[in-house]
């Protein structure tokens, strides 16, 4: 547990800790990010849309169905991202 909870606080004081505390998680690429599910591989490079709307940071497995050796091949862009395989295998994928 974080601490005790003060009794006593004036609104204009919540008013200030509240953002310090909360905006640098709402800023945060991560948490702004997009699961994107089923995206098949193939033994090769895939191009698909990320569907960001903005230039993509990054991007993890959170599932993958067989084995395969999984890396970005293109520059990260607004648009979307190409991944390359040494095998078939379908992913889930966050991207942020």
């Amino acid at each position: 547990m974080a601490g005790k909870l003060p009794q006593n606080i004036s609104l204009a004081s919540l008013l200030v800790q509240w953002p310090q505390q909360l905006n640098p998680i709402i800023v945060n690429p991560l948490v702004n990010g997009s699961l994107l599910t089923n995206i098949v591989l193939k033994n090769g490079s895939v191009t698909f849309p990320h569907y960001l709307g903005r230039q993509i940071q990054g991007w993890f497995i959170v599932d993958q169905d067989a084995a395969a050796e999984i890396y970005r091949s293109q520059p990260l862009n607004n648009q979307t991202l190409t991944l390359t395989s040494n095998a078939a295998v379908t992913v889930n994928l966050w991207v942020f």
